[in-house]
């Protein structure tokens, strides 16, 4: 008998302690992952589904794109445990160490997708991975237990991996087209659904989802490529650890009030795609002038993004606090294991040094990006007084407003759906396509980065004269 959905409750003589519920590692475990990686399924372990202001766990989950998802519980029960037992049908069980909730899993996760897809979701069938017990031992069981638990729905200590395969693939291939594995499991597990600038969301990579599952240090450096989705990561991060402890105070700091305005609004949308309840308000997100000012010790858990802009004396105060602190750097040095090495948003973006007139050339290109491109999608960084010359030539030049741009203000007081002239101090969180530098030379080179690693399309450096700078990006 194949049954998709089993709900039992072992009734044992035995009292048996509570223990983990977590995966252990073992030699059946090991042979199931080897098994999901080299036939190209999703395997995800202890993970937790939140929903509103409860959270579901659920030891291991496979996901198969064209049959649906596969639920795991592990027992150690063992031949003596079950050889005299009385096994029967229950229904909405938690799990624990002597029963089988699959029932209660399936209701929780079509909940889930019911409030975010308004579906049903996807095909979810049960198995059971047996360590202590092999298949001769399972022959020797009562047949009650063989009905309501077939063979075909237990990996035993024994399996071989074609074993493993063979049975997961027994179960129906989809009549319909699923979705994609990345919306099926942005929808179930909201932790790891990344946001992109277009409102996309993303499945989070191995290594943000390692630094999302992190437990908290009291001192912590994420180096992150530039691309890497690390303001993403850290977002979810810090609603992750809320869901774990509701009281938890966090601040995240970012550069500019700017900055800061872009990152809490996709903070509201991330909250509000995954249907959860925190508290928003003991997540700060704060320049370093605002943070200056508050109580040494006034959260339990510090972000600091884009740290390496900061001053050492900033750095060091916030050292000084004993509370968990986690500082993000843009960093190419990618040898530390707990680094992003990925690059997500500009792994194709066309690099333009340019030796001309720096004005001249810019007010070109920029007429020449408007014929193909929105005015939105174009962002000019130079010195302060540049800024105000291009404007003025511009208005001659082209029919778009181009806006200069203050980080100092807030978001509503600034038209960044139109071509933005900047500093190299205001430009962080910006998303565009197109970036055209100049006074290359008179920039802080860590400033200068920064830019050179904001658009997704293509940046366009203008300068007169080689020097040092130039030489560093080039590199």
């Amino acid at each position: 008998m194949n049954l998709p959905f089993i709900t039992s409750f072992l009734k044992n003589s035995k009292n048996t302690t509570n223990k983990t519920l977590e995966l252990p590692k073992s030699l059946l475990i090991k042979k199931l992952q080897d098994t999901a990686i080299e036939n190209g399924l999703h395997i995800f372990e202890n993970i937790n589904i939140y929903h509103h202001a409860q959270h579901y766990f659920i030891p291991l989950l496979i996901l198969d794109e064209s049959r649906g998802l596969f639920i795991f519980e592990h027992k150690d029960w063992s031949y003596d445990d079950l050889k005299n037992a009385k096994i029967e049908k229950a229904s909405k069980l938690d799990s624990t160490n002597n029963t089988l909730a699959f029932e209660k899993s399936h209701e929780y996760i079509r909940r889930k997708f019911n409030e975010i897809t308004h579906t049903d979701g996807v095909p979810i069938f049960n198995y059971l991975l047996m360590e202590n017990l092999n298949e001769s031992e399972y022959s020797h069981l009562s047949s009650s237990f063989q009905k309501l638990l077939p063979q075909d729905k237990i990996m035993f200590n024994d399996s071989s991996t074609n074993t493993i395969l063979s049975k997961i693939m027994k179960s129906a291939v989809s009549e319909e087209k699923l979705p994609s594995a990345s919306d099926i499991m942005c929808t179930l597990l909201v932790q790891y659904a990344i946001l992109d600038e277009a409102g996309t969301f993303h499945l989070a990579s191995n290594e943000q989802r390692k630094f999302i599952n992190y437990s908290l240090p009291k001192d912590f450096t994420l180096l992150a490529a530039p691309g890497s989705g690390k303001t993403s990561s850290i977002l979810l991060k810090a609603i992750v650890e809320k869901l774990k402890n509701p009281a938890l105070k966090i601040i995240i700091i970012k550069p500019t009030i700017l900055s800061c305005e872009i990152l809490k609004r996709k903070l509201i949308d991330c909250i509000e795609h995954a249907i959860i309840e925190i508290d928003v308000t003991l997540i700060q997100i704060i320049t370093p002038k605002e943070f200056m000012k508050k109580p040494l010790k006034v959260a339990d858990l510090i972000i600091c993004d884009d740290s390496e802009l900061y001053s050492q004396d900033f750095i060091g105060q916030l050292k000084l606090g004993k509370t968990s602190l986690i500082m993000v750097e843009n960093s190419k040095k990618l040898d530390d294991p707990r680094a992003f090495t990925k690059n997500y948003k500009n792994v194709y973006k066309e690099n333009n040094f340019i030796q001309t007139n720096p004005h001249a050339k810019a007010l070109q290109l920029i007429s020449s990006l408007l014929e193909t491109n929105s005015a939105k999608d174009i962002l000019v960084v130079c010195s302060n007084s540049n800024k105000d010359k291009l404007q003025d030539d511009l208005e001659y030049f082209i029919k778009d407003e181009a806006i200069l741009l203050d980080s100092s203000k807030s978001i509503v007081d600034q038209d960044l759906d139109t071509l933005i002239l900047s500093s190299y101090d205001d430009i962080h969180s910006l998303d565009v396509k197109f970036a055209i530098l100049m006074d290359v030379c008179d920039t802080d080179v860590k400033k200068l980065r920064y830019a050179y690693n904001l658009p997704k399309n293509s940046v366009y450096v203008l300068y007169e004269e080689k020097c040092k700078n130039l030489a560093l990006i080039k590199g």
